[in-house]
């Protein structure tokens, strides 16, 4: 088996090759959608409440061609960004995305992320997308990066899910095989993978499964090639996947799609199924759902944190009406009765909708309760609660 070293250096070829993510660049900063970016918005997800400070320091981890990097930079204005890559190659294509956009506060590192030691001081955001499952040793990865997490501070983490994958192992295999001895020639590897799609008969599985779930982003031979000539990469199912997060030593705070794993949406209409569930482990539950949902789920994407963490429930009405709502700083298409919410769901606002939100969006300085505002608006409880569960607006506390 290849010694971490040697695979280090195989990783590092493969993005000085094809830097990855290959998205276009631009001169205007990036549309502001990807709300697991925005310190406010992770911290509100995963507290409940708005963070009582701004000026915040960011690790972006394993930053590839600085896609992520631009967006903590510029939803996050307070903030003071560190961004590091194993590639020198992918790095002098974030640096360019970055200058070009405006994102000018963040320093660049070429370094591995086992050696993120290296850097002065602690992190209160550490993003890392898409990384950690290409470390030859990634408990070694985690653990490193745990370290760097300021008290109070939020991890968020991208790795990928085997169950939804299967048919890209089935081809990183078949891909390795055909090429033998030039296995590690990244260009021959896309060749011969381009190839072999397009000689496969049209109903095969794995030619149909790439068409309808992966080509849109596979037209380009850097997202071709991280998928299906990558020489490392480890996929987790949750029972892996949470040895993993407890090797970090950290608190798992939640999957940022909570919607995926709620067991009503596959067995809901069995009262008896779900009473069974309800005696199951949290874990076995979202074991349960991957089971039985295995070809949705290709990835994981969640949130640890290190205490202390002070959280805010809000399900009681006289805790909600008390709090003092903000509108949410990532949602798309305001002001207007028909916008996006922060998972970019279409949603449609009311006359009473809209009034109550630009009375939200002007609270920043008036620090009025929801209680105050719900009278103002004449807006009623259970429509507030709606536009919050929405995540449409936030809250903090007096």
């Amino acid at each position: 088996m290849p010694d971490d070293r040697t695979v280090s250096n195989a990783v590092e070829k493969l993005y000085d090759t094809y830097p990855f993510p290959p998205d276009a660049m631009s001169d205007e900063p990036p549309p502001g959608f990807n709300w697991r970016w925005s310190w406010t918005a992770a911290y509100s997800f995963c507290t409940g409440r708005k963070p009582t400070r701004q000026d915040i320091r960011i690790l972006d981890a394993g930053c590839g061609t600085g896609v992520g990097t631009e967006y903590l930079v510029h939803l996050n204005p307070e903030a003071r960004v560190v961004a590091v890559d194993l590639s020198s190659g992918a790095l002098n294509v974030a640096k360019e995305r970055c200058d070009r956009s405006g994102a000018d506060r963040v320093e660049f590192h070429h370094l591995s992320l086992y050696d993120v030691g290296e850097l002065d001081g602690e992190f209160d955001l550490i993003n890392c997308v898409g990384v950690l499952h290409h470390l030859p040793d990634s408990v070694k990865g985690i653990r490193s990066l745990s370290k760097k997490l300021a008290p109070g501070g939020l991890f968020h983490i991208f790795v990928y899910a085997e169950l939804g994958r299967w048919e890209i192992r089935l081809m990183q295999e078949a891909i390795a095989l055909l090429q033998g001895e030039k296995r590690g020639d990244y260009t021959d590897g896309v060749k011969v993978g381009r190839d072999i799609f397009a000689s496969l008969p049209e109903n095969n599985p794995l030619v149909q499964r790439e068409k309808t779930r992966w080509s849109m982003e596979n037209h380009k031979d850097e997202s071709f090639a991280d998928m299906y000539v990558h020489p490392q990469e480890v996929d987790y199912n949750i029972n892996t996947l949470f040895e993993f997060i407890e090797a970090s030593g950290l608190e798992f705070l939640g999957f940022s799609n909570p919607q995926f794993w709620q067991l009503e949406r596959l067995l809901g209409n069995s009262p008896d199924l779900m009473a069974r569930a309800s005696q199951l482990s949290e874990r076995d539950r979202y074991r349960l759902i991957e089971l039985l949902d295995p070809k949705t789920i290709t990835h994981y994407e969640f949130f640890l944190g290190r205490s202390p963490f002070i959280k805010t429930d809000w399900s009681q009405e006289e805790t909600f009406l008390s709090g003092i709502p903000e509108l949410h700083p990532c949602i798309h298409g305001w002001p207007g009765q028909t916008l996006f919410n922060a998972d970019y769901e279409l949603t449609n606002l009311s006359d009473k909708d809209l009034t109550f939100l630009r009375i939200c969006e002007a609270n920043f300085q008036a620090q009025k309760t929801l209680g105050e505002i719900l009278k103002e608006s004449s807006l009623e409880v259970e429509n507030a609660r709606t536009l919050f569960d929405q995540r449409l607006f936030i809250l903090s506390n007096r």
